[in-house]
Parts: structure tokens; C-alpha cells; sequence
């Protein structure tokens, strides 16, 4: 017989990988200026000859950095931050957008507020996405800043199992994003993975004492994988990573409700509540300003170092002790009031920041006296509005 007529394929019978391109309109539009931009390239190195190629390699746009020309500006990273619309996040963007990067927020608003970022809209170097991270994503980036996470108890208890599948799923996603598009990454990890630590003050090499079926556990071995599977695409796939290890942070923007203690005391002081404090009030933190904190994040980023680092401010109180710090920034007569400790509560908590001092050149530099009157001006504000 003849042979039978070949019939035009349809899409569904195209490649999986095709189909996924055909898909996907910003890989397109990717693709497309990125080839746009190559025929621009050759054709001014054909009229320009030896300078233009010169021109091609040390520009700012490609892999080799080279001298930027007088009169012209760095140009802007393409940076992804997740969770950039919570407390942390929503700082870190301010700081990127204000070097004059392009910033894209992917945050799912679980804890993320989009109060904390409005004050970026119509800014066309700001774009926001409400997504989940542990869904997967396609950006095209240069700098991925991981910080999607709920951090505090009272969040990250509610739902145990969605906690952990945002730090490994998420996680898995978030370096599989930064494989394909090579970009630089940077895991926020936690003091917690130090779980209730025998070492004082704990250093990046210290491996830690976490129990791994406490109620915490979701958040802390969930930031221990998270971790590990850092690493393992650094080894692995030779991605550019940075591992930061974050203790007690706090300044505006925090939720006002969650349940960590500068932000209960502060909250509890302007409503005149009593202080409770868990357990004997001896347990002791360390708090740095958040300033801080995101001084730190971008130092690790810019860096040449993978990590871990410790970022944290080494200033340790007891409880009781930061009890008397807030009486005596909002209200002297504030009561405290002692309740039955949590499970799981570590009974020290300090960083040993040498190795962030050595080689990232950073140390905090906001005392807790002088950041805390800045944090309770913006609780007063959000707790009673212009009264």
C-alpha cells in the first residue's frame, strides 16, 4: 500500500520539553531579546571591530565583569527574594531597590503582609507574585534570596507539615530554579538548628542538639535539610550558594502577634498588659536590629564565601532582662507576670560571629536600647492608628 499521509502534529504530541517552552511566555520573550541582543552585539563588533569586543566583554550584563565605562552606572541585578513581603524580606527589598536592582517578590502572604511592600507600587523595577514556593517557578534571575519560611512558633506550629515541605520542597524548588538560570543563591537558615546547644556560644561548627520529634522539630530539621540539600547542589551541580544562620531579629514590620518575645513584651507594654515570661526568665537571646540582619544577608550574597555563617547580634540577655529593657522604653510600671515554659525551649541562645566579622567584614551595629524605640513607634502606629 501507499504510504500513509503524515498528519500535522498536534501540540499535545509534541516533546514534554517543547511543550513546556511553548508554555511558558516569559522563557519566549526570554529567548527572543536574549538572541535580539546577541545580533545587536555582532553587529557592533563588525563595525567597531577590536572595541566593540572589548565593549561585549567587560560590560556589565554578562558573565565577564570588566571595568564599567565613566559616566555609566552598575547596572541592576534581576533578584528574587521569597517571602519579601514579610518582616525580614520586606527590609531586604527596600535595601535592593534602593542600589538600584530589579526586584521580584514570590511570596504566598501567610505571614507576609502586602502593607509591608506597598509603598513599592508603580515602581517599575518592583514586581510581586503571590505564589507558593512549594510549587515550582520560572524567573529568569541573577540573585535568588530564600527566605520563604514561617519563623516563629505560633506560625510555624499551625500547620507542622506545611512547614516542612516549605523547607524541603521549597527549598528543592528554589535551587532547581537556580541551577537552570544560574543564578547565585542564598539559603536564610536559622540558630535553631543549634536546637537546645551545648556549646556556648555556638559557632558554624558546632552541629548542634535538636530533638528531631519535639513540636519545633518541623522548623529546625526542616532548616537542617534545607541546609543539606544546599550543599549538596553546591557539590553536586556546582551552584553558587551562601548559607546564612540568623538568630533573634526584630524592628518594624514584625507581626505584632507572633508570638516571639520582643514582640510580645512590646506589644503587651503599649497595651498595658502584663509581661509574660515563660519558665524562670533566665533563659537567655541575643536580638539584633533588623537593619542589621539585612546588611549582613547582602555582604554573604556579594561575597566569596559559601558558609555557614552565624548572623546575629552577640549581646546576650536573660528574659527578665529584656522584660526590664521594655518597662523601660515604653512603661516602668509594666507587670510581669511568670507562666509554665514551652516544650522544647532552648535554655541559651548566642552567636560567635567571628567568622562573619573575619571574612564578610560585618558586625552588628544597632544596641538593643537604641533599635527598640524604633520598633515600638511602629507597633504604636499599627496597634492604634492615629489615636
Amino acid at each position: 500500500h501507499a504510504a500513509a499521509e503524515s498528519k500535522p502534529r498536534t501540540r499535545q504530541q509534541l516533546p514534554q520539553p517543547l511543550r513546556y517552552v511553548l508554555g511558558e511566555q516569559r522563557l519566549v520573550f526570554s529567548l527572543v531579546a536574549h538572541l535580539a541582543a546577541v545580533g545587536l552585539a555582532s553587529r557592533q563588533y563588525q563595525s567597531s571591530g577590536g572595541a566593540g569586543r572589548m565593549a561585549f566583554e567587560e560590560g556589565t550584563g554578562g558573565v565577564r565583569h570588566g571595568r564599567v565605562p565613566l559616566g555609566l552606572k552598575r547596572k541592576g541585578l534581576r533578584v528574587v527574594v521569597t517571602g519579601g513581603a514579610g518582616f525580614v524580606g520586606s527590609h531586604l527589598v527596600d535595601r535592593l531597590l534602593a542600589r538600584g536592582d530589579s526586584v521580584i517578590v514570590v511570596d504566598n502572604f501567610f505571614t507576609g503582609r502586602k502593607e509591608n511592600v506597598a509603598h513599592h507600587a508603580g515602581n517599575p523595577n518592583f514586581e510581586m507574585i503571590r505564589h507558593d514556593v512549594v510549587e515550582p517557578i520560572l524567573l529568569e534571575v541573577d540573585q535568588i534570596y530564600h527566605l520563604a519560611c514561617p519563623a516563629s512558633p505560633v506560625h510555624y506550629k499551625f500547620n507542622p507539615v506545611k512547614t516542612i515541605k516549605t523547607n524541603v520542597v521549597g527549598t528543592l524548588n528554589m535551587l532547581g530554579l537556580a541551577k537552570r538560570v544560574g543564578a547565585r543563591f542564598l539559603l536564610t537558615s536559622t540558630s535553631e538548628v543549634y536546637g537546645d546547644p551545648l556549646q556556648h556560644p555556638q559557632v558554624e561548627t558546632y552541629w548542634g542538639n535538636v530533638n528531631p520529634i519535639g513540636v519545633r522539630s518541623c522548623y529546625d530539621e526542616g532548616k537542617r535539610t534545607a541546609e543539606t540539600l544546599t550543599m549538596d547542589y553546591h557539590r553536586g551541580a556546582n551552584l553558587e550558594v551562601r548559607i546564612a544562620r540568623i538568630f533573634n531579629t526584630y524592628g518594624p514590620r514584625m507581626c505584632i502577634d507572633d508570638g516571639r518575645v520582643v514582640s510580645n513584651f512590646v506589644a503587651q507594654a503599649l497595651r498595658k498588659e502584663p509581661l509574660t515570661v515563660y519558665g524562670d526568665g533566665k533563659q537567655t537571646r541575643s536580638f539584633q536590629y533588623v537593619s542589621d540582619l539585612v546588611e549582613g544577608l547582602m555582604k554573604l550574597m556579594e561575597g566569596d564565601h559559601v558558609g555557614p555563617f552565624n548572623l546575629g547580634n552577640p549581646g546576650e540577655f536573660t528574659m527578665l532582662e529584656l522584660a526590664k529593657v521594655v518597662q523601660d522604653t515604653i512603661d516602668p510600671n509594666a507587670r510581669i507576670e511568670f507562666r509554665a515554659n514551652t516544650a522544647d525551649d532552648p535554655h541559651k541562645r548566642k552567636p560567635d560571629i567571628t567568622k562573619a566579622k573575619e571574612l564578610l567584614g560585618w558586625e552588628p551595629k544597632v544596641a538593643l536600647r537604641n533599635g527598640l524605640p524604633l520598633m515600638v513607634q511602629d507597633f504604636r502606629t499599627r496597634i492604634f492608628g492615629d489615636q
